[in-house]
């Protein structure tokens, strides 16, 4: 994974033929817009290019002199804050991997996390993350350094040692593309999560993708509350580098979020569905001037078609909707603002077309394409797909099966090109003999006017195999039966799609990325939590 000989890794790359990575990339726009406001906090201090520069040297030689470098695996676990930032570029000078916790995780993900991918060195926020960490130190205090943004108890305060290190001008590192850059750890919502290896390419080419397929504002006044050490991160350095602003909150709250649009007149935003939904019911949503933003960039999840109507319809055209996933980033498909054709329902449920940098096919279980309105699975090949899995060959093997990325997500590809995802593989119920596919079922339970939000997923059954199940949020101020809308289903899918199980929650649990969590909804049907039973 690493090169071990660094003369040998400069003479390599002393060659024409050198690679511009993400590194080289944050080099260039914090030289050349040394002057500019680049990166706002939202406790109010602000960083131009020269000062980012500054503080990211300022973490290398520090990070040097406690030894990280090519060998070391360095995990961080955070809320949204400057810090999250410098630490990741650091790393990257230094040729570290970079092991980002998620701040929405539990305690035992993050101990196998630390175990999997061998982490000698844990960066975390001691104000937010105490508790947990000090679980951590308990398991962990004799195999790797504990280093805190802040005063903590059996760590070293990086905020305190930092002031000893004068900054230094940075160099640009000796690294490869094919070098593994970060770990990208799943939700584990269907059994262990995996660890999907990112490359220096992948990301370089994840970025020039969004910096050009992206529709960015003229000057792009970035508002990040997606998790810095995760998608979020993948934002700054297009910001950066069309020229525009990035405004740091520490995670997603909507009043925070609308007043610090209509404050700093913030342009453009990326949400993920269950977000919007949070703005779109918020009762104090007509009380901000939202009218600054040109682009709300979706994805991560598929967005009800009755709820991205209802938000074009409240914000405008100004929603352009990415797809990708952990083993190919961010960027395989999108469609673009104008491309949201508000009454043509199989093109608003559509993720957009594939975009020119990657091939992109619709192949059946034997790895051949599938013509135009036939399901089949979204294969990928291309500069963004991931290394593999780490420590898991056999599903590294699998998930690379007949020489493509095969995604998991099974889509139908329209006339125009435009793919719509009905399904994930893995989600397809079989009840009674018959396929379901729950996607489908969660959009005649959202085409009701009271839903807001509804997952389906199979339980196990004794008569049928598995059993349609679904979780439902409703719209507040809204009620309907769980009969009513099993009755709805029917009408509009038939029997076999009708939910046998449905539970009314008031809120929907998500995993550590922000997805619903099916897993733990399988479990609370099947402990009865709440559960109104529909069975013929």
């Amino acid at each position: 994974m690493f090169w071990k000989d660094p003369k040998a890794k400069r003479l390599m790359l002393d060659t024409p033929h050198q690679e511009i990575l993400t590194p080289h990339l944050f080099l260039k726009v914090m030289r050349e817009q040394a002057r500019r406001p680049m990166l706002h906090a939202e406790r109010g201090e602000t960083w131009t290019g020269e000062g980012l520069e500054q503080s990211v040297s300022r973490y290398l030689q520090l990070f040097s002199s406690l030894g990280v470098g090519r060998e070391s695996s360095v995990a961080l676990l955070s809320t949204n804050r400057p810090e999250v930032l410098f630490v990741d570029i650091a790393l990257s000078f230094l040729g570290a991997l970079f092991v980002p916790l998620h701040p929405r995780g539990a305690v035992a993900d993050y101990e196998y996390v630390i175990w999997d991918a061998g982490v000698t060195h844990l960066v975390f926020d001691p104000a937010s993350f105490g508790a947990p960490v000090a679980e951590l130190q308990a398991k962990f205090s004799q195999q790797m350094k504990f280093l805190s943004l802040g005063p903590c108890q059996g760590a070293l305060d990086l905020t305190q040692a930092l002031r000893s290190q004068s900054p230094e001008r940075l160099r640009p590192p000796a690294i490869q593309g094919d070098d593994v850059m970060r770990l990208a750890y799943s939700g584990g919502t269907t059994g262990t999560p995996k660890a999907t290896q990112l490359t220096y390419r992948t990301i370089a080419t994840t970025v020039s993708i969004m910096t050009s397929e992206w529709q960015w504002p003229s000057q792009p006044k970035q508002l990040l509350c997606a998790p810095l050490s995760h998608s979020g991160a993948l934002c700054c350095l297009p910001t950066l580098l069309r020229g525009g602003s990035i405004h740091l909150l520490p995670g997603f709250d909507p009043v925070r979020v609308m007043e610090a649009i209509d404050r700093h007149r913030i342009n453009c935003i990326l949400l993920i569905p269950t977000m919007i939904y949070s703005l779109l019911d918020h009762p104090q949503l007509a009380a901000y001037d939202l009218g600054s933003l040109e682009t709300i960039f979706y994805g991560a999840s598929p967005m009800s078609l009755v709820r991205l109507k209802e938000a074009i319809q409240r914000f405008g055209r100004i929603f352009f909707q990415f797809y990708g996933q952990s083993e190919a980033p961010m960027t395989v498909c999108v469609m673009r603002k104008e491309e949201h054709v508000v009454d043509d329902d199989a093109r608003l449920s559509s993720c957009g077309r594939p975009v020119p940098w990657l091939h992109v096919e619709v192949l059946d279980p034997d790895g051949q394409e599938v013509g135009p309105g036939l399901r089949g699975e979204i294969c990928v090949r291309g500069p963004i797909v991931m290394r593999g899995y780490l420590n898991k060959p056999e599903q590294t093997q699998e998930a690379f099966a007949h020489g493509w990325l095969r995604t998991g997500d099974i889509a139908i590809r329209d006339a125009e090109g435009f793919l719509r995802i009905v399904d994930r593989s893995k989600d397809m119920i079989i009840t009674g003999g018959f396929n379901v596919y729950a996607r489908e079922v969660e959009h005649a339970l959202e085409l009701h006017p009271a839903v807001s939000i509804a997952v389906v997923f199979g339980t196990a059954d004794a008569r049928w195999g598995e059993a349609v199940s679904a979780a439902v949020v409703l719209r507040r101020d809204m009620m309907v039966s769980a009969e009513e809308l099993i009755a709805h289903v029917r009408e509009l899918k038939g029997p076999v799609h009708a939910p046998k199980l449905l539970v009314f929650l008031e809120s929907m649990p998500l995993t550590a990325l922000g997805k619903p969590d099916k897993k733990l909804l399988r479990e609370m049907v099947s402990a009865g939590s709440g559960v109104s039973d529909a069975r013929e």
